[in-house]
């Protein structure tokens, strides 16, 4: 979305990483890739074609190691580039279009864009942000190959010798590994969202970055002067002398901010009337710990351990979760790591079988669903977190509980495993908490009959919100009515928070809420004791709980809940906590 003001353009995206940056932009030509032509193939032919194919996959699998081999250690990112040369042989995507070009008698290029889009359109479908998102990976790699096929020059990143701002299409793994801090200040992209890889490198890097604006291309030229703001998704291009100077000295207040927060960050959460929480990382990939770490984070409050399952062939076998999970375990130990096992919707889990194509993966084949009905893929994580569980603090959850039977089910499988650890004499730990997840709202009506059978509850806001307000976010004509704060959302989170103190159940939360200032004097009041958000929003989040009294929180906690709206909740935190808010505000 564009606007103008007095010969400036203002663009709109999605904010993947905070701060500002001012510069010249340096657009990254991705020029081959998208004219494609369809053309057959004869039959003499056909093997040619296949080998022209196979030539142009293994320059792109040099292409990737190359890059892995010479980044610096602290950005290889080599989890996602690992993942893409996995793909890069995966039989849903190297054979298939192999296949293709052999049964078709097409030409590789149009083969490929063939099983692409179809690969595609499974992912397009799913629910979860991160897996919708890691369809990114699979046109990543196919670029790649597409260049290569095409003759098409690719960009040489790590060759800028300039202070510029990137803006592309969009920006692979690939390509946001070899970024040279010294010299890329942000980036913008067309496409893209927050949990996209693009969205995660940005935030491990630390640069302010705009994605998902849609026509960035287009409306930017080489050497115009920008203005990112990675905070408010924002980008000026032509900024006037006014826009720059009000944006130097945001970009300053909010350096000196970050200074504040960051070197405050190891401090304990505690509120001025002396309670004491809890203030916890989510993560997607094992690296990410460090950000933990740095950040000040009491451990991990989510793991999320899709990563290691999508785009290949097999799943991962147990020796292969295990390392990941104890690499984890071992650099956070004493502190808590809560590993919440596979939340996969059932189309991607069942990619490598004829039964997928669910029409409506939300509400299908996802989550614990998947697990109990596959227990042999359950038992070999449950196996590795228990393993993993040796070398330090180890916390199970399992996501989107909707029955009473299902946690039993899920224990049941649980004891399976460690029985099954025992009898090979392999070294496990059992006795280790296992929560679930409140995220379906049959859940959080029950949660006093669950709450003999599970050490805690982890409140997840996303799904809670999008099953309890029957809204899909990723949907633009409904999305503005995903609302939190929604008197619904917080009726049911007041009754698991009492339900969590009626039975001396800690109750924690680590959904997206956890992680906006506005909502934490709301959770302290409510009685939730431990938050888990990503790890940038941890300095903030800790330094707000000092500034706030939960003794005080009763009395505004009476009022929240007589009021009908979620605007009226939104204004009445505003009002009661908004110079608060404001010191901590993302500049």
């Amino acid at each position: 979305m564009a606007e103008r003001t007095a010969g400036e353009i203002i663009l709109r995206g999605i904010s993947a990483s905070p701060g500002i940056c001012i510069g010249k932009a340096y657009l990254v030509d991705k020029e081959g890739v998208d004219v494609i032509e369809k053309y057959s193939i004869t039959r003499g032919k056909l093997q040619a074609e296949v080998k022209r194919f196979k030539a142009a996959v293994k320059k792109a699998r040099d292409d990737i190691r190359g890059i892995i081999e010479h980044s610096p250690e602290e950005f290889q990112h080599t989890h996602i580039l690992e993942t893409h040369l996995a793909l890069l042989k995966d039989k849903m995507f190297y054979g298939k279009t192999i296949d293709t070009i052999e049964k078709e008698g097409i030409n590789a290029e149009w083969a490929l864009k063939k099983v692409v889009s179809a690969l595609k359109s499974i992912f397009r479908d799913m629910t979860d942000a991160y897996l919708k998102e890691r369809s990114e990976d699979i046109v990543h790699v196919s670029d790649c190959i597409m260049r290569n096929l095409v003759g098409a020059e690719s960009e040489n990143i790590a060759a800028i010798d300039k202070r510029v701002i990137l803006v592309a299409h969009d920006l692979s793994p690939a390509d946001t590994s070899q970024i040279n801090l010294e010299r890329i200040m942000g980036f913008i992209t067309d496409r893209g969202g927050k949990a996209s890889h693009t969205g995660i490198i940005a935030q491990a890097l630390e640069i302010p970055a705009v994605l998902g604006v849609g026509n960035a291309t287009a409306k930017i030229a080489n050497d115009d002067l920008i203005i990112v703001d990675g905070s408010a998704g924002k980008v000026i291009i032509h900024p006037g002398d006014q826009a720059l100077i009000d944006y130097e000295e945001k970009k300053e207040r909010y350096e000196r901010h970050k200074a504040v927060i960051t070197r405050e960050s190891h401090l304990k959460a505690k509120t001025e009337d002396g309670i004491h929480l809890e203030v916890m990382g989510n993560i997607e990939l094992p690296e990410e710990v460090f950000a933990v770490i740095n950040y000040g984070g009491d451990g991990i409050g989510l793991y999320r351990t899709e990563f290691q399952y999508l785009n290949r062939a097999q799943f991962p076998d147990e020796q292969e979760l295990f390392e990941k999970y104890k690499d984890v375990v071992e650099v956070l130990a004493p502190k808590p790591v809560t590993i919440r096992t596979l939340d996969l919707n059932g189309d991607k889990a069942m990619a490598n079988t004829a039964n997928w194509g669910e029409p409506n993966p939300a509400l299908g084949l996802r989550a614990i669903r998947y697990c109990l009905k596959k227990p042999e893929v359950f038992k070999t994580q449950l196996r590795a977190i228990l393993r993993a569980a040796v070398h330090g603090n180890v916390r199970i959850l399992f996501p989107m509980i909707a029955a009473y039977f299902e946690i039993i089910e899920a224990k049941r499988l649980l004891d399976e495993a460690a029985e099954s650890l025992e009898k090979e004499g392999l070294p496990f730990k059992r006795d280790i908490d296992v929560g679930v997840m409140v995220e379906v709202p049959s859940l959080a009506v029950i949660t006093d009959l669950v709450a003999p059978e599970v050490d805690f509850f982890s409140i997840g806001t996303n799904d809670l919100v999008q099953y309890t307000l029957a809204i899909d976010r990723a949907n633009r004509q409904v999305a503005h009515l995903f609302q939190p704060l929604d008197p619904a959302i917080l009726r049911l989170i007041k009754h698991v928070a009492d339900v969590g103190r009626e039975t001396d159940t800690p109750v924690y939360m680590c959904g997206e809420m956890a992680a906006r200032p506005l909502h934490i004097p709301l959770l302290l009041g409510v009685g939730i004791r431990e938050l888990s958000m990503n790890p940038q929003s941890i300095p903030a989040a800790k330094r707000l709980i000092r500034s706030i009294n939960v003794g005080e929180t009763r009395t505004f906690m009476d009022k929240i809940f007589k009021l009908k709206t979620a605007r009226g909740a939104y204004e009445l935190l505003r009002d009661t906590y908004g110079d608060l808010l404001a010191e901590l505000a993302q500049y």
